[in-house]
């Protein structure tokens, strides 16, 4: 079978599964997940091996759109400004930027308000070139951690701000619960979580390219609230083009209130 061939029919065979995938009702994701994405092991695999051919470079981080990446980053730093450097809010000691790549984030948002700030990224290339490409910024990164989020666990009340940009995706409903809760574990007094992704219209969308899920709000919304976190405020991502997945910012921090007892099944 021709290479040309073969592609057709496997874009083809994606274009029907997600036309399905869309008809589900999957606001309560998270127990059937390793259904929808035919078994964990080769969902974070698929990840993994995507990320091999992607370019240790800013275009490589920002895909085929590295004209958005000026209008995300000023959206990122008037955002993550409303929950720092203030009475009741966050410090500007630490902060951790969660898939970071080569550290885009961390160089354009975190490194200038932050003390210092740890990068934590599953590719070990990405990691590498982050030392080079932040330059003089990255005389102030104390760490550079080489993990997968699902296996991360964030040091015990370090950060006063955990950034996780286009990384939530690529973490399974139950994974990407038990990350948050960890997370809350390594926050500050007042710390706040933020986490800015694509989010679906509608239901839940698996992406075969990258082998990642783009889910709605009411999906996100619902992982949240059962990680014991409460959202002090969304906010939509503007100036992208109308073609492109919408993109929202959600800061979040503990809930006092919340007792924990451990997961549940939905």
């Amino acid at each position: 079978m021709s290479f040309i061939l073969h592609k057709a029919i496997q874009i083809d065979f994606f274009q029907s599964y997600l036309y399905l995938l869309e008809k589900l009702s999957l606001v309560k994701l998270y127990a059937l997940t390793s259904k929808v994405i035919n078994g964990e092991m080769q969902f974070y695999a698929r990840a993994k091996h995507f990320y091999r051919d992607v370019p240790a470079t800013e275009e490589g981080m920002m895909g085929d759109y590295i004209e958005l990446s000026n209008i995300d980053i000023e959206s990122s730093r008037e955002f993550l400004r409303k929950f720092v450097g203030g009475p009741g809010k966050a410090g500007t000691d630490c902060a951790l930027d969660c898939g970071s790549g080569i550290g885009r984030v961390s160089k354009h948002v975190l490194l200038p308000v932050f003390k210092s700030v740890d990068l934590v990224d599953m590719m070990e290339n990405f990691l590498d070139a982050a030392q080079n490409y932040l330059q003089r910024e990255g005389d102030k990164v104390e760490m550079y951690y080489c993990y997968s989020l699902q296996e991360f666990t964030p040091a015990p009340q370090r950060y006063d701000v955990i950034w996780i940009q286009w990384v939530s995706g690529n973490l399974t409903d139950r994974d990407l619960l038990e990350f948050l809760i960890r997370c809350q574990n390594g926050l500050k007094d007042n710390g706040v979580i933020i986490l800015k992704d694509n989010v679906a219209r509608e239901g839940c969308i698996l992406d075969p390219l990258d082998s990642s899920l783009i889910r709605n709000l009411n999906i996100l919304r619902s992982l949240i609230e059962k990680s014991g976190l409460i959202i002090l405020q969304e906010e939509k991502q503007e100036g992208f083009p109308e073609q492109c997945v919408p993109v929202w910012m959600m800061a979040m921090q503990k809930d006092l209130s919340h007792s924990w007892g451990g997961l549940r099944e939905a």
